[in-house]
């Protein structure tokens, strides 16, 4: 069973790691990296591989940036080479960037002519099955790219592999069929427990000169909160102000970068002695902050899981988040730029209620997939 993993940026990298590990220990099956490029910078991307322990990819797109038209229909181009010659039998994707949506089309609208195919194409002799991994998650918020891109991957992809029952939900009730929605749970929890011991061996915070559970950690990099010179310089001052109560350590994404450095904000932060300011952090560096930080500020998706799971405070300036579950059962709250001040001070000033324990988020989803996908290779054979 030839399958197409991909990849595209930082998220996708976690999600795939177990996943591949997993698949590459099966004798009936074949898993191929395909890295499409969406994120080439080194720390987000060949640095994690290496932490996730996962080969260069067999195939690189070498996509890189531009539009959200030009990405996705770059990837798709590229992408519909790499199927004709390749003819894998099943496409895995995962998570709701470009490259996301884009692959799902390619395959799904793929034929493969005159070819000889094998195991689960047997049955379909036309194209590969399509996978989505982290499968109905949605913000209900259409002017945000990644729903567009989730909703339209979970219309087209043939099989949806859920990490939480109200993604499941979301699936029904948009009537899709139940025969095509596995739960099998969170994969991010998977990479977690697969590093724990690497990542709790790191000081990284020794490194800042602060103490375990004495600083906050920032992560910022959506357009809403980046892009907009007068909404950046507001936060940059916000954070200077939080950080006379608690440093901060804000690794600076290279588009947020990018953003401060064209509206001449980078003083800002870089004038205020408890707001630190290092390079995007590879993933295990970056992990080990989260497991010794009291409090995260983001604007990420996956962090909201991972926080939850460890039971770390964590506000997400977002006016909405497609994983409402780590707000209903979990340490995250959604905030703004009018009241995040004060919700760091409660973090700060007041205990923090233990999460509940959420189903499947176990570092078993790899697992349940894996046992998924050979009782369809095994059907997909002829006896």
């Amino acid at each position: 069973m030839r399958i197409h993993i991909i990849c595209a940026a930082r998220p996708n990298f976690m999600k795939v790691a177990p996943l591949y590990h997993a698949l590459k220990n099966e004798t009936w099956a074949q898993p191929v990296i395909v890295h499409t490029g969406q994120h080439y910078d080194l720390n987000l991307s060949d640095a994690i591989f290496k932490d996730l322990g996962l080969p260069k990819p067999d195939i690189h797109l070498g996509v890189g940036s531009g539009t959200h038209a030009e990405q996705t229909g770059q990837v798709m181009i590229a992408y519909e080479k790499v199927l004709m010659e390749e003819q894998p039998d099943m496409v895995i994707v995962v998570g709701d960037v470009n490259s996301t949506v884009a692959c799902t089309l390619a395959a799904s609208k793929i034929s493969y002519n005159n070819c000889q195919p094998s195991t689960v194409n047997r049955k379909r002799n036309a194209r590969p099955l399509v996978a989505h991994l982290e499968a109905g998650l949605r913000s209900f918020d259409r002017t945000m790219p990644e729903e567009i891109n989730r909703l339209v991957t979970d219309v087209i992809a043939d099989i949806l592999w859920t990490p939480s029952q109200d993604a499941v939900e979301n699936l029904i009730s948009e009537g899709i069929s139940s025969d095509k929605i596995h739960f099998v749970g969170n994969i991010m929890i998977d990479s977690l427990e697969m590093l724990r011991d690497k990542i709790q061996k790191q000081a990284v915070c020794n490194e800042f000169d602060l103490k375990p559970k004495s600083f906050g950690l920032v992560t910022l990099h959506r357009p809403s909160n980046v892009d907009n010179p007068d909404t950046l310089k507001n936060l940059c001052n916000i954070l200077v102000r939080i950080s006379d109560k608690i440093p901060l350590v804000f690794p600076v994404h290279p588009r947020t970068m990018k953003n401060l450095e064209q509206h001449n904000l980078w003083s800002i932060l870089n004038n205020s002695p408890n707001l630190l300011l290092p390079e995007p952090l590879s993933y295990i560096r970056f992990m080990n902050m989260v497991f010794n930080c009291q409090l995260v500020i983001t604007d990420s998706g996956g962090i909201q899981e991972e926080t939850t799971y460890l039971g770390i405070p964590c506000l997400t300036l977002r006016p909405n988040t497609e994983r409402p579950i780590t707000i209903t059962q979990g340490t995250n709250q959604l905030c703004d730029v009018k009241n995040l001040e004060d919700k760091v001070e409660a973090i700060i000033s007041a205990p923090v209620p233990q999460p509940q324990k959420i189903e499947y988020w176990d570092g078993k989803t790899a697992k349940r997939i894996v046992g998924l996908l050979k009782e369809l290779n095994a059907e997909a054979i002829p006896e």
